[in-house]
């Protein structure tokens, strides 16, 4: 897949298919329109295209105070696009002037003339355009003109579809991992750099790395104890292990970290790149009355995580 962050130097699509949208996370429900984009563009030997925003229009457009989390990065949303068979990615950067276009502008200068769709698929509610003025039924007069095919995602489509990003973020503050897992399709993952901690760990025969997030807005899970597998510098080679993210209490931590052990894994990783993959929440970070009670606890908590792997290894 081709990823394009350049308005202004976009190839000529041959009979492009476009959709529109932040797809952030990528999950089940945002992969069955893109299947649908792919399959439109098959019929006419055209191009399935996905047009999305960065960074996220509500970070421009603030509505309230909020801090806005995501739960896909750029990198990651294309790694996710491209497995699903879309060709390009144009990622547009959502500024306030962009926001301040007209509807008619949205669609003639922007959506016309940079991309020149042969079908454009788009959810029967998605509005665009200064105010959010534009909408389905503009954009079906300005087919007739422009030759264009708009094809609606029905609102029973999108009704009948109870996942969302809002719902999966939910479970994922909540520790819910498992259910939100279910709702992405595949296991949510976050990327960061091995960094140097207290090195306490050791002392009780638990070695972790613990990492500095890669992308400041990337949405972190819930505190407490999760297994985990772990890609190391981009190799396909997944390290099976378990996580902790929170504050120590044990140890009077003041600072939220994530730190994670390694099993049967001893080589030194201090600034290595990794990618963790959350499967299951084991429990809630606790405090323990001295370090043998944690290192118990550790014990216990390494041997669910090995039992889970060897109950769902094929």
């Amino acid at each position: 897949m081709k990823l394009h962050q350049n308005i202004y130097d976009l190839p000529a699509f041959e009979k492009a298919v476009i959709t529109i949208g932040t797809f952030d996370g990528v999950h089940k429900g945002h992969q069955e329109i893109l299947l649908q984009l792919v399959s439109e563009a098959r019929k006419i030997e055209g191009t399935p295209v996905v047009i999305t925003f960065h960074p996220h229009p509500r970070e421009i457009i603030k509505t309230n105070d909020v801090a806005i989390s995501q739960l896909t990065s750029l990198e990651e949303k294309a790694t996710l696009l491209s497995k699903l068979g879309i060709e390009h990615l144009v990622v547009i950067p959502f500024t306030k002037e962009f926001s301040e276009m007209s509807a008619d502008n949205y669609i003639k200068e922007f959506l016309i003339k940079n991309f020149h769709p042969q079908k454009i698929i788009i959810g029967y509610d998605h509005r665009f355009g200064k105010d959010r003025l534009g909408d389905f039924s503009l954009l079906k007069i300005q087919s007739i003109e422009h030759h264009f095919e708009l094809i609606e995602i029905p609102e029973k489509t999108l009704t009948n579809n109870t996942i969302s990003s809002t719902a999966i973020r939910k479970l994922i503050l909540e520790g819910d991992i498992s259910s939100a897992n279910e709702l992405l399709g595949y296991e949510y993952h976050f990327s960061g750099k091995v960094v140097k901690g207290n090195q306490l760990g050791r002392t009780i025969q638990f070695p972790t790395a613990n990492i500095e997030f890669e992308y400041y807005n990337k949405l972190i899970p819930a505190d407490g104890v999760y297994i985990i597998e772990c890609a190391i510098g981009g190799k396909e080679h997944l390290v099976q292990g378990m996580m902790n993210i929170g504050f120590r209490p044990t140890i009077d931590g003041t600072n939220r970290i994530i730190e994670t052990h390694l099993f049967d894994f001893n080589e030194e990783i201090y600034d290595a790149s990794v990618t963790i993959y959350v499967i299951k929440k084991l429990r809630d970070e606790k405090k323990f009355a001295n370090l043998d009670e944690l290192k118990k606890q550790l014990t216990k908590d390494k041997e669910m995580s090995v039992a889970y792997f060897t109950s769902n290894t094929p």
